[in-house]
């Protein structure tokens, strides 16, 4: 497998054969309570199973399929909200931006800005994050080969911000339907930084349901199972403690319940891998 380099952040160090990243949170954010709640939840589980722990969430959905979904609270509160995460659970914070206007603010917040799929490529919006200094995680647009986001990359790192991560999510596969290519995997990490597997989000069925987009969860097992074997620097998975309940991503969330088996599944799978690189 090919050798990345770390980037080291939060007291994390993701890439360079340090332990498995996981990024996980809900979709979106729904309350204070709830952010707080599943943070210092998954922050117990991270510690048991010896991972590092991102906690994610977005403060606006600013691609849902209908109008007459749920966004999320907006900038200003998101904001507000994520801050109290950080301050009660001591855990660094990813969120995404969709416009460069929300750069700087977020990254008064976030450790980590993240660049939503479907804007992988809007050379403002990847400028703007980067010259705030905090990482980047570039999600791998539906419609993009690997070898694609060298250019993405580049725009980060010509700003000046080599702290980039990577991650897949899964490619356009006819209608309302994605697939992951395995073989994305070490394609993308020869581009020379960590690289992270969205899980649920591969499993999405985009748009499949009534003006929502549907998705199969009951696959989350065997493809962050596939994935990590394949040699991914970490996970990034959409947790809700009742998945039907969630007011985004409601069919491919995972239940907060089945986080910690799985986990330990992926360490051991992380393990083997990592000591077949070497």
């Amino acid at each position: 497998m090919s050798a990345v380099r770390a980037v080291e952040f939060a007291g994390l160090s993701v890439g360079g054969g340090a332990p498995l990243l996981l990024i996980v949170g809900p979709c979106v954010i729904e309350s204070e309570s709830h952010a707080v709640e599943t943070a210092l939840q998954v922050r117990e589980i991270a510690q048991r199973t010896g991972v590092q722990y991102i906690f994610k969430a977005s403060y606006d959905k600013a691609n849902r399929t209908s109008a007459r979904s749920f966004r999320g609270p907006g900038l200003a509160e998101g904001l507000r909200v994520l801050g109290k995460v950080k301050e009660k659970a001591q855990v660094p914070i990813l969120t995404d931006i969709h416009e460069p206007s929300h750069a700087a603010a977020a990254a008064e917040v976030a450790d980590v800005l993240q660049i939503p799929a479907f804007l992988s490529r809007q050379t403002d919006l990847l400028l703007a994050a980067a010259r705030t200094g905090r990482v980047v995680n570039i999600k791998k647009g539906q419609f993009l080969a690997p070898n694609d986001m060298r250019h993405a990359i580049e725009k980060v790192t010509g700003a000046g911000n080599a702290k980039v991560i990577v991650t897949e999510r899964g490619f356009s596969f006819g209608y309302n339907n994605l697939v992951v290519d395995m073989r994305a995997f070490p394609m993308l990490r020869a581009l020379g930084y960590p690289v992270v597997y969205d899980v649920t989000h591969s499993l999405q069925l985009p748009g499949g349901g009534d003006g929502v987009t549907a998705g199969q969860a009951e696959f989350i097992e065997p493809m962050a199972s596939a994935g990590v074997a394949a040699g991914v620097d970490g996970v990034f998975m959409e947790v809700h403690q009742t998945p039907a309940a969630a007011k985004s991503d409601a069919q491919n969330a995972l239940q907060l319940d089945k986080l910690e088996p799985l986990l330990h599944r992926l360490v051991r799978i992380h393990d083997i891998a990592r000591g077949a690189a070497v």
